[in-house]
């Protein structure tokens, strides 16, 4: 009776599993992954335009997730757009939570390391879709990212061992930054896309789009990193920097506002290339 009782829960516990697996191969699932696509390129072409309007004196927005969402609500149609947005990230953290609890794509997704990654991507994407929806329900504008990173910047470094861990999160961060950067430069994107059924010239736009975009994101988080590991050092909270931050350091560089140009078309490029990954992604 005990073997019994034991075997007929294995196989319901298997049963649940495939399932589970089941959910996350749906056409379903591959549909949410690919809205988040869009969503995340939008976000990351307003970020770019925001901040290319700046390099040139043309506007006081915030070059972040915070003055991205706020350009959306201020269109005819903004709040539609709004739940848009949050229906793609919605949908991009549970397409990484998914990948997180049963493996991604590939023959390297069903490593630790891979699902942990995926995990903290759920994590990431779950806040955005959690400060845009508040925004949508009219409780409350989202934050900008400067006020979030000294916010959490202060708070850690009044505890014992916070100005350790602050700093190791700033190298962590810069380092994810340094390989963003290598990793789009070398192309290893096209790993994961399906792009045989398109044209010679179509690959190479989308190529670029990719290296081009991805090393201005890369280089937004290494700015990032290094000014929180900074802010940390010398326990001034306030020398930590969100997008925004990050990008206007780049205008005050000895070629001004051009530097600031450059990386914002970089950001719009990487948007572009975030729409492309929702069309030719393998999910």
């Amino acid at each position: 009776m005990v073997a019994r009782t034991a075997r007929t829960a294995r196989r319901r516990t298997a049963g649940a599993r495939g399932t589970g697996r089941q959910a996350a191969n749906s056409s379903v699932m591959a549909g949410l992954a690919r809205a988040g696509y869009v969503a995340r390129g939008v976000m990351y072409a307003l970020i770019g335009v925001i901040a290319l309007e700046i390099a040139f004196g043309h506007s006081h927005q915030q070059a972040d997730r915070s003055g991205a969402v706020r350009l959306v609500a201020a269109t005819p149609f903004g709040s539609i757009l709004l739940w848009l947005l949050v229906v793609g990230f919605a949908g991009m953290t549970l397409w990484r939570l998914s990948e997180a609890i049963w493996g991604a794509a590939g023959p390297a997704g069903h490593k630790t390391s891979a699902r942990l990654t995926s995990l903290a991507k759920a994590v990431i994407y779950a806040v955005i879709t959690y400060g845009i929806l508040k925004f949508a329900l009219g409780l409350g504008a989202p934050a900008s990212s400067n006020k979030q990173s000294q916010d959490l910047t202060a708070k850690a470094l009044k505890y014992s061992g916070g100005q350790v861990i602050v700093v190791i999160v700033g190298a962590v961060i810069a380092i994810v930054g340094f390989t963003l950067i290598y990793q789009a430069w070398k192309r290893h994107f096209l790993r994961e896309m399906n792009m045989g059924t398109a044209s010679l010239r179509t690959r190479q736009a989308v190529t670029r789009l990719g290296q081009i975009g991805g090393v201005a994101r890369g280089v937004v988080f290494v700015t990032i990193g290094i000014f929180l590991a900074v802010a940390a050092v010398d326990a001034k909270p306030k020398q930590a920097k969100g997008i925004d931050s990050a990008l206007l350091v780049f205008a005050h560089t000895p070629l001004g506002p051009w530097l600031l140009a450059l990386v914002a078309v970089g950001l719009i490029m990487f948007g572009a290339f975030s729409c492309c990954q929702a069309r030719w992604q393998r999910v």
